[in-house]
């Protein structure tokens, strides 16, 4: 079966521009498109699509609404994909689309609409779960990440790195513990160990898992084109 995809953009030839690319691939359908974010929510519940492709920002206007409309998928429908185009090269944008895991989610610049490859790369990675996010994202966070430290994951044991590796598919501790067959204090006192490794001492629990979760994706990743998990 082909990946069903909803696209929400409020420009005109971006649209057009996506349109084309999705009709052009085989194992991909355009099951409808959305202009505004009140129409995207009943293209999502009409065509219960595989992948959400959209803006991060569409009318009303009224916040990120690409970005809060995937915290709503997460809940609603867990299996969908999430794939945000934005204008905007800010890591703080990335970190609140993976607030809750970085499962089937992907952060790209418009600029990729035009670069065919890394666009439908997108699409097929969040429809099997996977993540990803835009190079010039992973280019501030590399580079954020060095002056503190040439490899802060490298200084993680291989049990850390485990652990860490199950905090970026978005699982809580209770969940970890049942997938490594380790008991829940263990859990937290290898996440304990892994913030204070990772110079993550100053922030809630929610933002510095996210924080772990992007040097994580970042380090896998290595250098752009691409950082996939």
């Amino acid at each position: 079966m082909p990946i069903k995809v909803v696209v929400a953009e409020d420009s005109y030839l971006v649209r057009e521009a996506l349109t084309q690319l999705l009709g052009s691939e085989p194992d991909l359908q355009l099951a409808a498109v959305a202009e505004d974010a009140g129409e995207l929510e009943r293209c999502i519940e009409r065509e219960r699509p595989d992948v959400v492709l959209t803006d991060i920002f569409m009318p009303p206007f009224d916040g990120a609404e690409g970005i809060h409309a995937a915290a709503r998928l997460r809940e609603s429908h867990p299996e969908m994909g999430v794939v945000i185009l934005s204008q905007y090269a800010e890591p703080s944008y990335a970190l609140e689309l993976l607030e809750h895991g970085s499962a089937g989610r992907a952060y790209l610049l418009k600029e990729r609409v035009g670069n065919r490859a890394e666009l439908l790369a997108a699409i097929r990675a969040v429809a099997s779960g996977g993540s990803v996010i835009d190079p010039k994202i992973v280019d501030t966070l590399i580079a954020e990440r060095s002056r503190v430290s040439d490899s802060l994951v490298g200084a993680l044991t291989v049990r850390e790195r485990e652990v860490l590796a199950e905090v970026a598919t978005g699982k809580s501790n209770s969940a970890i513990a049942e997938s490594l067959f380790l008991t829940k204090r263990a859990v937290e006192k290898h996440i304990n160990a892994i913030f204070l490794k990772l110079n993550l001492r100053d922030s809630d629990d929610v933002s510095r898992r996210v924080k772990a979760t992007l040097i994580y994706l970042t380090d896998e990743s290595g250098s752009p084109p691409a950082a996939t998990a």
